[in-house]
């Protein structure tokens, strides 16, 4: 082989060599350049250090060797371990509350740049919250008031992690542990003021019977008043009829004594003797009954008198 074919076989092979290192060097790029992000994640691209970029997810584009991802930041919701917190009620009772943050980041930046341990931060500033929070409360007022509770817990720490980048989702107090003692003390004024309200029902009660007595008899005065009213409606329509009756025979009577004189008088006279005697007759209480010779004569004057007046 010749010596010019030995120099074109050389350069031949170089160019070959500087095709492939440079297909190589495009590849290196390539893959340098381009970052395909996942859905749950977001990444902290930095150049020289320095923060540049976040990228979203999907395919994103970077300047090879000059930026870099620095972060991979995941954007699920998570979750604090759930912890206890030692509070001390409005009234001066010390319980346990236990309790668990959710929280996502919103701001991959912030979260990188502006705090070291999120979770350890969330944790304390919770702490401080959540005291704060049950000191307002009553102990009879925290296990009714947890929801509400949580709701401002969450609210007040979200305006602390805000600058952390982060999103308070929901705050949770899952549960209040009291000793011993204290339950004591709550069982005795359960069973205080079930004592209480069993007394006031008992007067309620009682109460209450001596209003339906009072009302009955109320109401036996007035039907009792009611049937005298009647009564004595009853008598006096009665009196008013006999008064009546008595006014009409009378003036019958002295229609008759205008018509025939004494002829009438002594009819009307012989007839209540007669009907006295009757009535005498008629008693119970008569076993024998006396009767006066001239009560014959009277009898026959009645039937005299009566024939007279029939002419």
């Amino acid at each position: 082989m010749s010596d010019n074919d030995i120099g074109m076989f050389i350069a031949w092979n170089l160019s070959n060599i500087v095709a492939i290192l440079l297909v190589l060097f495009a590849l290196i790029l390539i893959y340098k350049g381009i970052n395909i992000v996942p859905q749950s994640r977001v990444y902290v691209v930095e150049r020289f250090g320095k923060y540049t970029k976040t990228l979203q997810a999907g395919l994103n584009f970077i300047v090879p060797f000059l930026d870099s991802v620095a972060h991979r930041i995941s954007i699920l919701e998570r979750q604090l371990e759930e912890f206890r917190i030692s509070v001390i009620t409005k009234d001066n009772v010390e319980v346990t509350l236990e309790s668990t943050v959710f929280y996502r980041i919103v701001d991959a930046a912030a979260s990188v740049y502006r705090i070291q341990d999120i979770d350890r931060a969330l944790h304390t500033a919770s702490e401080s919250i959540i005291r704060s929070a049950a000191g307002k409360l009553e102990l009879d007022d925290l296990q009714s008031s947890r929801e509400s509770m949580s709701e401002e817990i969450a609210k007040n720490l979200q305006e602390a992690a805000v600058v952390w980048g982060i999103d308070i989702t929901r705050t949770e107090i899952t549960d209040v542990v009291v000793d011993e003692q204290t339950k004591d003390s709550q069982r005795q004024q359960l069973n205080a003021e079930r004592e209480r309200r069993a007394a006031i029902a008992r007067a309620e009660g009682e109460k209450r019977a001596v209003e339906l007595g009072a009302e009955a008899k109320l109401f036996e005065a007035q039907r009792q008043a009611e049937a005298i009213r009647v009564t004595a409606d009853a008598d006096a329509y009665a009196v008013k009829v006999k008064a009546e009756a008595d006014a009409e025979q009378t003036r019958v009577v002295a229609a008759a004594i205008a018509d025939n004189g004494q002829p009438a008088i002594d009819f009307e006279i012989l007839k209540r003797q007669v009907g006295a005697l009757a009535a005498v007759g008629a008693s119970p209480s008569a076993k024998t009954l006396i009767v006066p010779t001239e009560i014959t004569g009277v009898l026959g004057a009645l039937a005299v008198i009566t024939e007279n007046l029939k002419k």
